[in-house]
Parts: structure tokens; C-alpha cells; sequence
């Protein structure tokens, strides 16, 4: 490589990112140097960018983001070409630990994360490149292919759900999750109610297939809510809460009729408790589960589905900015600013 420096985004604390000058990641064997065509922002970002640290990914000064595509500028012993179009997950399974040998690689005890996205190159460690790095068809945009890591979070997340043709769903949220909960749950022939306090959340969520779409007030029952816009007041067979709060998980717990499921996927914060009715969840057979993460299987169903257009990646992503304006994006984010994922280009011819 002739570059020695680059420009990075670098967390220093809590709401302190600073685009600096930092040294060009050195490769490992099978480690690939890849040059970031679009990085784009994400409510895990917020939420590290609010609180200075993640307790799993980063300690800062660290660089961070991660959900990105782009061109390979150094593929080192990886055996890929450079200038190759490709797609990196965040992270890696083992493969070898007890929960990589029965199937759930998510739940891996030496989960290999990856942050640094938000930079003009980025390592990709070689764990990862070997199980999560995917060519780019051609015609898919960079800021289209990037949505592949959450939305394989979210593909799980139906699976987990049971989510099937003709069953009744309800969505609490209509952030880039929630959204993407709709739209895979109206693929795969669910009848799907969103919920969410900002109109504009639920109009797009109609836009992207909801049957129907709930503003809900400060004060009024959400719970109470859902069951209504069901026949016969019964709630839907399957709820999720995709904000991450107390309140909404006990609403969707309460909402969900006899012998339903709840997907708590949106994660609270650490030390959070809810409240259940035990004699309900006894006697009316309710299943309340949570799913995190992604597989190398469903970052592959996920590309697949932007590739062939059978999810509308584009209808996610609502802007576009330079790596130097990453600071303002996030903490305009952070104070609940309109729109989805803006899409951070380091170059911004590319995208």
C-alpha cells in the first residue's frame, strides 16, 4: 500500500466522535483491506455514540460502525481480487464451541466482532472475510448492499417468530428494524399492523406493506390499542417489539392474544426488568422469546433478498453525507431526528 494514513471516525467518549488522521490497518494473514464505498448509520451506532462505549465491541478511543460495503483495496492471502464489490458482516462464529456445534452460531463463545466502518479503509479481520464477505451482484448500489447485516438480523428474528402466511402480526416501532419486520413479515404473507408514535413512521410502514397503521398517543394504552385493531378484540398471534423499552415489552406481552408469541428483539438496557403476568403466561400458553444477532446462513438470504429486489433496501436508506458530517448525523440521531439510515460515504462519488 503507498497510503500510510487515512480518515477515520473515532469514538472518544460519550456523544465525542472526531474525524482524525489514523494509520492504515496492517494485515494479518487472510485479513482484507477493504476501501469503504458507504458506511451506513445504525441504532446500535447511536446508541454507542450516547453512552462513549459498548461493553461487547468497543472501548474507546476505537474506530467503529459496521455495516458496510465496499471495494477491495488490499486482499492480502485472502484469494480475493482486488477491486473486487463486496458486502462484510460484523462479525464471525468459531464454529467450534458447544453453541456453534449444535446450530447456534449466534450465541458463539468466541463471536469475532468487527467495527470500523466509518472510515475510508477498513480490516476485515480474516475469520470474517472467510464467512461473511459476499461479492456484490451486479447493479446492486454499495448503500443498498450495507443493509444486508441488519436485515439478516431480522430475518432471523421472523424465523424465531414463526411469522407464516395469514398470521396476524403487530410491529411496535417504526424505526429501520421495525420497518424491515414489516416488510419481511408481508413477504412471507402476514397480515401486519405497525405501531409507532411519529406519523410519518407509520406511513412508511403502510408504504412498505402494513395492512394497517397505528399512531399512538403519549398517554394511551398500547396494549389496549393493538387488541382493538384486531377481530374481535382478540391481539395478534405474534408481537415485536422492536424499541427497546420496558413499557412497550409489557405492552406487547399484554397485547398478544391466547397462545401467541412476543419477540422482545430489541434489546433493553442492561440491568432492565419487565413485568409478567405469570397466571397468563401459564394459562393462555403465551411464548415470549428474543432473538439477537445474525448467521453466516442469513447473511446470505439477506443479500439475496436486496439483490433481487424482493426487499426495497433503497426505501431505508433517506440520506446521504460525508464521513466529516458522521458527528452531526449521529447526534441529530441520538436527539431523535426525522429519517431511517443515511448512508456515509467517504467518497462520495461512490454509493
Amino acid at each position: 500500500m503507498t497510503e500510510r494514513a487515512m480518515k477515520a471516525a473515532v469514538l472518544h467518549g460519550r456523544e465525542d466522535v472526531r474525524i482524525e488522521q489514523v494509520a492504515v490497518p496492517e494485515l494479518q494473514p487472510g485479513d482484507v483491506l477493504l476501501r469503504v464505498e458507504a458506511a451506513l448509520t445504525c441504532g446500535t451506532d447511536v446508541k454507542v455514540f450516547r453512552r462513549g462505549y459498548h461493553a461487547r465491541m468497543i472501548t474507546p478511543p476505537a474506530l467503529f460502525g459496521h455495516e458496510v460495503a465496499g471495494t477491495v483495496a488490499e486482499p492480502g492471502t485472502s484469494g480475493l481480487p482486488r477491486g473486487a464489490r463486496v458486502v462484510a458482516a460484523n462479525s464471525a462464529p468459531c464454529g467450534q464451541c458447544e453453541y456453534c456445534r449444535r446450530g447456534t452460531p449466534s450465541l458463539c463463545d468466541d463471536l469475532l466482532f468487527w467495527n470500523g466502518a466509518y472510515a475510508e479503509l477498513a480490516r476485515i479481520p480474516a475469520r470474517i472475510v472467510g464467512q461473511n464477505v459476499l461479492t456484490l451482484p451486479d447493479g446492486l448500489s454499495f448503500k443498498e448492499a450495507a443493509l444486508t447485516e441488519p436485515l439478516a438480523c431480522v430475518l432471523r428474528g421472523v424465523e424465531a417468530s414463526g411469522i407464516i402466511e395469514g398470521r396476524s402480526v403487530a410491529v411496535i416501532g417504526t424505526g429501520p428494524i421495525g420497518l424491515m419486520f414489516v416488510a419481511l413479515a408481508r413477504l412471507r404473507g402476514a397480515r401486519v399492523v405497525a405501531v409507532g408514535r411519529r406519523p410519518e413512521g407509520v406511513q412508511k410502514a403502510v408504504a412498505m406493506g402494513a395492512e394497517a397503521g397505528v399512531v399512538v398517543g403519549k398517554d394511551e394504552d398500547l396494549a389496549e390499542r393493538l387488541r382493538r385493531e384486531t377481530p374481535g378484540g382478540l391481539g395478534p398471534e405474534v408481537v415485536v417489539e422492536a424499541v427497546g423499552r420496558p413499557e412497550t415489552s409489557e405492552a406487547a406481552v399484554r397485547a398478544v392474544r391466547k397462545g401467541g408469541l412476543v419477540n422482545l428483539f430489541a434489546g433493553c438496557p442492561a440491568g432492565t426488568r419487565i413485568a409478567v403476568d405469570a397466571q397468563r403466561l401459564h394459562y393462555q400458553e403465551l411464548t415470549i422469546t428474543s432473538t439477537f444477532h445474525h448467521t453466516p446462513q442469513g447473511v446470505r438470504e439477506a443479500l439475496r433478498l436486496i439483490a433481487e429486489r424482493r426487499i426495497d433496501a433503497g426505501a431505508l436508506v433517506t440520506a446521504e453525507a460525508p464521513l466529516e458530517r458522521l458527528p452531526e448525523v449521529l447526534g441529530a440521531l441520538a436527539r431523535g431526528g426525522p429519517g431511517l439510515k443515511t448512508a456515509i460515504l467517504p467518497r462520495p462519488s461512490a454509493g
